[in-house]
């Protein structure tokens, strides 16, 4: 039994679906594929998946040995690829985790454009706030915002990110126009459920923290309902201008307390430490590199 063969061919059937969807895309027949699956739990001495005349399904030492197997398979992937041709054509499937609404807002040109570029390689983009595991999860990139932590991972700074504080000018008529901090503390508040309260000036802090929280403020874990929240004059929101910056241009949102604004933010290209980068991985990171420009289009309102 080849290992790797097998390898793949259990991987194959699981992103699939189907024994016989995996051997279509193997290009290998059916019972080929059944046959490298079979002789794989043999050679490991546990069955990976239950099989049903409709579906299979991993078991769980199945699901723990794909994550491992999807990995070892990338890595050799990548491995022939760097050593075929360093300077080769990118291809192959790359997997990019983002937050969900910086990807809705801003990805879907840069994704088009680099696909132009680099025709050979596809496309698989997860979007999701949480902090993705990068090498459990099988992802080639993940995009964070924030302070980035030191850790094993590799990160290229992307774009600056500004947080401001903001909010629509018919509420700002019926409440008033804060003027200095103390103003803050009779208004409603959008709340972004992922902020970290730690980060930024006192103002933010407070606004972001428990003593400043009250039942009547609405808490969100996504940007854009508390961004379109505010322009219909619910209160005032703590955004990046990544998605606020279109309202603010339009005049639907103000900026408020410029002066006590956050250090900025960044957004990075996360990727796991290996010595050999895939060329697919190197040729996005370099292609984000100064795409968004400087400062950044969704910054340029003022």
């Amino acid at each position: 039994m080849d290992r790797i063969d097998a390898m793949r061919a259990f991987v194959t059937v699981v992103s699939e679906g189907s024994f016989t969807r995996a051997a279509d895309r193997l290009e290998l027949s059916p019972q080929l594929v059944s046959k490298y699956v079979s002789q794989l739990e043999h050679h490991l001495g546990t069955r990976l998946l239950n099989r049903t005349t409709r579906k299979i399904h991993l078991t769980e030492a199945g699901a723990r040995y794909h994550q491992r197997a999807q990995q070892v398979l990338n890595d050799i992937d990548d491995m022939e690829n760097q050593l075929g041709d360093l300077q080769g054509e990118a291809r192959g499937r790359l997997r990019i985790s983002a937050p969900v609404s910086f990807a809705i807002r801003h990805m879907a040109p840069l994704l088009a454009e680099f696909q132009a570029a680099h025709p050979a390689v596809g496309i698989d983009l997860q979007l999701n706030d949480r902090k993705v595991d990068i090498v459990e999860e099988g992802f080639d990139i993940a995009l964070r915002i924030g302070h980035l932590k030191s850790s094993s991972l590799i990160a290229r700074r992307i774009a600056p990110v500004r947080l401001v504080m903001c909010a629509a000018p018919a509420y700002l008529a019926r409440h008033g126009t804060p003027r200095q901090p103390e103003d803050l503390r009779d208004h409603r508040y959008l709340r972004y459920s992922y902020m970290d309260p730690e980060a930024g000036q006192p103002v933010f802090r407070w606004l972001q923290s428990e003593g400043g929280s009250r039942d009547s403020d609405l808490v969100s874990n996504n940007g854009d309902v508390l961004v379109e929240a505010a322009i219909a004059g619910a209160g005032i929101a703590i955004q990046p201008t990544f998605i606020a910056g279109e309202a603010i241009r339009d005049g639907k949102l103000r900026i408020l307390l410029p002066d006590h604004e956050p250090e900025p933010l960044a957004l990075y290209a996360v990727y796991a430490h290996r010595q050999l980068l895939a060329s697919k991985v190197r040729s996005f990171i370099d292609f984000l590199d100064g795409y968004f420009g400087d400062p950044p289009y969704w910054d340029r309102f003022d």
